[in-house]
């Protein structure tokens, strides 16, 4: 005879919550990969070994997914007490370049080249300082002579949106100018962020001193944006592109440097680099475009 349970007990069998189950071990090889992975610090791989894992629906594929996620987390929580406890100079990296140059437009000449980054990311704010100069000498007459100091602090928001401040200060009385200050606030987006890709915009309004080699002198208000690109093709190859404009009623600029990077050993890379540099209106006898095109040695420090 069936035995009958009362309303109250079947309320219990089906509120009793199911028997957990034990995770699904990973296989040898399965292990290896992700242990692999994990070693070298790229989570691009690792999410990758989780991504076709699940693709192939594997009965291990959770227990996967689920280690994965402890270890980012472990990883961020760890990241982010190194930031908030370290001191200032701990969090400065740098990388410095020397090398060669050829130009054409207002000058054509081979020189040298020298290039200082200065980078701080912080939990909250992030200092970036470049220091750079071309100079070049013929029969002891100074054919090129460009010099640039930029600094922008950056204030984070949340983890893709950041305010921006930007002072730059340049010199090149080869393109007309004997000292140009520029200065800028404004809103800056991360707008793509993979393993190997990173895409910053900003935009914002500017203020441009501009003293010439003519002795005439300007003030303008200006719009200032910028585009920083960073792709990492492989562990010994990266591209790298910058490309900033001031646009104003008189003399608008637009810069642009793409770059070529090249792994040798340890710290050390090559680096081949094209840029070019747009001045609208320039002074009278002055050509519009420069361009540069550099060949360095890269210490990352």
């Amino acid at each position: 005879m069936p035995v009958l349970l009362t309303p109250l007990a079947l309320a219990a069998v089906i509120a009793a919550p199911a028997q957990a189950q034990d995770p699904v071990p990973l296989s040898p090889e399965l292990q290896a990969m992700l242990d692999a992975a994990m070693a070298s610090g790229n989570e691009g791989e690792v999410n990758t070994i989780v991504k076709y894992a699940k693709q192939l629906r594997l009965v291990s594929a959770e227990q996967l997914a689920k280690i994965a996620d402890d270890w980012k987390a472990a990883r961020a929580e760890a990241a982010t007490r190194r930031l908030r406890e370290a001191e200032f100079f701990e969090l400065v990296k740098g990388r410095a370049q020397i090398g060669g140059f050829a130009t054409t437009g207002n000058s054509q000449n081979i020189g040298v080249t020298g290039t200082l980054d200065l980078t701080r990311e912080g939990l909250a704010w992030r200092h970036k300082l470049r220091l750079q100069a071309d100079y070049q000498e013929s029969f002891n007459v100074t054919t090129r002579e460009h010099y640039l100091a930029a600094y922008e602090p950056n204030y984070k928001v949340n983890d893709r949106l950041y305010v921006y401040g930007a002072a730059q200060y340049e010199s090149d009385r080869f393109f007309g100018y004997n000292h140009r200050i520029s200065n800028s606030v404004g809103a800056g987006y991360t707008a793509v962020r993979s393993g190997d890709l990173t895409l910053n915009l900003e935009l914002g309004p500017a203020f441009r001193y501009t003293d010439f080699t003519d002795d005439s002198v300007e003030r303008n208000f200006a719009a200032r944006g910028s585009v920083d690109l960073d792709w990492r093709l492989s562990s010994a190859v990266s591209i790298n592109h910058d490309t900033s404009a001031y646009l104003q009623s008189a003399n608008s600029t637009v810069a642009s440097t793409s770059a070529l990077n090249a792994k040798l050993f340890g710290p050390f890379s090559a680096q081949l680099s094209y840029a070019i540099q747009f001045e609208s209106m320039p002074p009278v006898g002055r050509q519009t475009l420069d361009t540069t095109t550099r060949a360095a040695l890269v210490v990352d420090f």
